[in-house]
């Protein structure tokens, strides 16, 4: 498949990148899109190649017409475009406007069937923790029981960041959660999200508007889920600088002994844990320094996160003599 990365061996994901390229209408631009926009798609990959080029080819002639509020584009390629603010805010805008006219949700990214894996998988960590269960390799003298004083879910406080039409907290609220909390930098994104809640009698689900890389949120979540926020802001051309900045934003939001739950189409399980292990580095390094001050709970030999679990029950399939699927959902836990 065109875009697609080969992993390792143990690698429990298959990477999807669009390349950079100078003509964006190419033939090939359009089948490296309609591969990467195929994963957006509710219906996931089973798009016929039509309909795929087609919405590729929309988004491709879409992306001359939009600018960042905040960066300049200049000419980046197509593996960009999802990362600037104002797609977002002109999708969600048309989103919503369907919505009103037709009553329609909008797209599920990664599709229905990963979204609902991702809650029910969720739900069943959190009980297990809630049991005093953690995976063994997890678990060490040291660790304390995660969220120890919640009996069930409902105690759970709970942040989804780049919510979008907030159908995953919707997913979320039927596992059994009800502290639910979703927020998206983009306007259109809240409303939506809210109006679905409305409709569909989620009461206790509110939403805000709020970037996660400037967030102005004061208050720690013993849940926090993002699917597929990490990927939009790498796909800025200053993704690198980005993620930095989203890693130590949600280092803030997750409480002490709470988890991140991270879903991906465009890292690896293998990549987002070892993008921690980094980040874990850069703040032992940073708290040796002389004169370094770090948040109370943060010490040399507590590092933010640790992974914890991940899912496996995706469905694979093989390429090139490798097996992989099409996303990774993965947990860490909050030191």
């Amino acid at each position: 498949m065109a875009g697609m990365r080969l992993l390792p061996e143990d690698s429990d994901v298959t990477q999807l990148r669009p390349p950079a390229a100078a003509d964006l209408i190419s033939d090939d631009d359009r089948s490296v899109a309609a591969d990467s926009w195929s994963i957006k798609s509710e219906y996931g990959s089973t798009l016929d190649d039509e309909q795929r080029h087609a919405d590729a080819t929309e988004a491709l002639n879409y992306r001359a017409e939009y600018s960042s509020d905040k960066d300049e584009q200049d000419g980046e390629a197509v593996s960009s475009m999802l990362g600037f603010q104002s797609y977002w805010d002109s999708a969600y805008a048309d989103e919503l406007a369907n919505f009103r006219e037709h009553g329609h949700a909008g797209e599920v990214w990664f599709g229905g069937n990963v979204m609902e894996i991702v809650a029910s998988w969720t739900k069943g960590l959190c009980m297990d923790i809630c049991q005093g269960h953690l995976p063994n390799h997890a678990a060490d003298a040291n660790s304390e029981p995660v969220v120890q004083r919640e009996k069930d879910l409902s105690g759970w406080s709970v942040l989804d960041i780049g919510t979008g039409n907030g159908l995953l907290l919707q997913e979320l609220a039927k596992q059994g959660f009800s502290d639910l909390t979703g927020t998206d930098y983009s306007e259109g994104a809240v409303d939506l999200a809210q109006s679905l809640a409305d409709r569909d009698g989620f009461t206790n689900v509110k939403f805000l508007v709020d970037d996660i890389l400037e967030t102005k949120l004061d208050k720690r979540f013993q849940l926090v889920m993002d699917k597929g926020t990490l990927d939009a802001i790498g796909l800025h051309p200053d993704g690198p600088i980005k993620r930095i900045m989203y890693w130590d934003s949600v280092s803030r939001l997750v409480a002490p002994g709470g988890l991140l739950v991270i879903t991906s189409c465009n890292s690896t399980k293998d990549e987002l844990v070892e993008e921690v292990d980094t980040l874990n580095q850069r703040r032992n390094a940073a708290y040796q320094q002389p004169g370094a001050v770090g948040d109370r709970e943060a010490s040399v030999d507590s590092p933010p996160f640790r992974y914890l679990d991940h899912v496996r029950t995706y469905p694979t399939f093989s390429f090139g003599g490798s097996v992989g699927s099409r996303v990774a959902t993965v947990a860490f836990l909050r030191n």
